[in-house]
């Protein structure tokens, strides 16, 4: 295994370069981006990702950049305290529960990791058409440009070009929740993630991404994206925000700037297996993915990372024995991570009396506490 393409340079793509990039291997990153994003809210990193983290050598980074916490709150609509809830150290006794920290940030120490190991990122780039010649892949991009590599990798996200490139239909489904986001100016009190199930939405949180600054998230029930303009989302957000009391009330001062409020819908996906077709295969998002109600979605796509470059390394390159054991080792646990994720929100969209949150829960703490 000489050289290696990866399309996207988000979570998994960026890991994935570094780790073979470190080992000896040409990697060129493809990203459709014209630069790392700038822009964006914040992103929750349970233990099992801060150890990938740490394997990466970007750990004290993050740390730095983050804001990192062991305790859960639950709160009632009106502030007040009523559980606090150890977090599962997912990734061993000496790292951090849960880091939160601002997305774009991410972005920037993986990609400066890639670059340090050597790796190249083609910005404004991505892959137009590949040719599975047996013994590589001829990838044709979208600069013009083609070349010839061992292994191509999608790890483009959930609505993954690859993905369609080899013929895989499985696209993302909604699940029927909302979610606005903001980030802004952390208050003093706020040194962790506090959930709120009730009032007008299904969930109501917030979470340090760094010494001044926070993420804060209301879920309802999905809307048609286009329903509100840009600049009436400042105002639709802090409708929802009034039923909230505690800190909420310096939340809701703060949402003002349209650009730092973002929603999306909660959505699915998972591809059965194999994840590959030939010399390319799918990782992260582009091949599973699940809504954030157990903050899994990132480290998932690090974990395929880690898993798949610990196999190619020790075999010297693809093959279908390296597929077969990639499958293994990724496909039954992410599927129980996007599964358990939509289940949860199930419950709260179709409430049951047979809904065991707590288990559920902690079955998947347990699981994902386990080496991938």
């Amino acid at each position: 295994m000489e050289n290696v393409l990866i399309v996207g340079a988000g979570t998994a793509g960026p890991a994935l370069a570094t780790l073979l990039a470190r080992a000896g291997v040409a990697v060129d990153v493809a990203e459709l981006g014209a630069r790392p994003a700038a822009l964006g809210s914040g992103i929750t990193l349970q233990g099992n990702a801060l150890r990938v983290l740490r394997d990466l050598g970007v750990w004290e980074r993050v740390a730095a950049a983050g804001f990192a916490f062991d305790v859960l709150g639950l709160r009632a609509p009106d502030g007040t305290l009523l559980a606090e809830i150890p977090d599962v150290r997912s990734g061993g006794p000496d790292l951090p529960a849960t880091v939160g920290m601002h997305r774009p940030e991410l972005n920037r120490i993986l990609a400066d990791a890639t670059r340090d190991a050597g790796a190249r990122i083609r910005y404004g780039t991505t892959v137009d058409a590949l040719d599975d010649r047996g013994d590589h892949v001829v990838a044709h991009l979208s600069d013009g440009t083609a070349a010839r590599y061992d292994l191509v990798v999608g790890a483009d996200g959930v609505r993954s070009a690859v993905r369609r490139l080899i013929g895989i239909g499985t696209e993302p489904a909604p699940t029927g929740m909302g979610i606005w986001r903001v980030h802004t100016r952390r208050p003093e009190r706020v040194e962790r993630t506090d959930l709120v199930y009730g009032g007008p939405c299904f969930i109501a949180g917030y979470c340090p991404t760094g010494p001044d600054t926070m993420y804060a998230y209301l879920v309802e029930r999905a809307r048609p994206r286009e329903s509100i303009a840009d600049a009436d989302k400042p105002a639709h957000m802090r409708a929802l925000a009034e039923a909230y009391g505690g800190v909420w009330a310096e939340i809701r001062d703060d949402i003002t700037d349209p650009d730092r409020i973002n929603y999306t819908w909660f959505e699915s996906l998972l591809v059965d297996r194999p994840w590959n077709r030939g010399r390319v295969v799918l990782i992260g998002d582009a091949a599973h993915a699940c809504p954030p109600t157990l903050a899994q979605g990132a480290a998932q796509c690090l974990e395929d990372a880690a898993v798949l470059a610990e196999l190619l390394l020790a075999a010297g390159g693809p093959g279908r024995d390296v597929f077969e054991a990639f499958m293994d080792r990724r496909y039954e646990r992410a599927r129980a991570v996007v599964e358990a994720s939509v289940r949860l929100g199930e419950w709260q969209l179709d409430p049951s009396p047979d809904a065991d949150v707590p288990g559920l829960m902690g079955r998947i703490g347990a699981l994902v506490t386990e080496l991938p």
